[in-house]
């Protein structure tokens, strides 16, 4: 699990190696990934954007951007989560992913960066 805070919003990330719609031979590893958003400041926020960095052991690093996260912008109220889950797949059993969201204060229209905290993505027969 990592856990990350900035600008009162709290980041938390869970990934799991998903054997069963995985196929190492062919060099396909799927994670699946939950995270949970929490607002632990005063003030309402909205989630705008998305931006990730996924590493792959054999791949180049690719970064992935758009709207939202699975299709939402969430509002979060003072001491509100959203929870989401999602997944990446690599080439290889052994990466990592890390990145932002683009936030927005609801009252002032004033938008901010919120770091996810980078996590691994590692095949749990691999680790050491």
């Amino acid at each position: 699990m990592s856990t990350t805070v900035t600008h009162d919003i709290r980041i938390t990330v869970r990934s799991r190696f998903e054997a069963a719609h995985s196929d190492p031979k062919a060099g396909r590893f799927l994670f699946s990934y939950r995270i949970s958003i929490t607002n632990t400041g005063r003030d309402t926020v909205q989630l705008l954007r998305r931006h990730w960095y996924i590493s792959d052991s054999l791949a180049p690093e690719r970064e992935v951007e758009g709207p939202g996260v699975i299709g939402e912008t969430p509002t979060l109220e003072p001491n509100r989560t959203f929870s989401y889950s999602s997944a990446s797949d690599l080439r290889s059993g052994f990466g990592k992913m890390k990145g932002t969201y683009r936030m927005v204060r609801k009252a002032t229209g004033e938008e901010f960066d919120v770091t996810i905290p980078e996590f691994q993505l590692n095949v749990p027969y691999a680790s050491n």
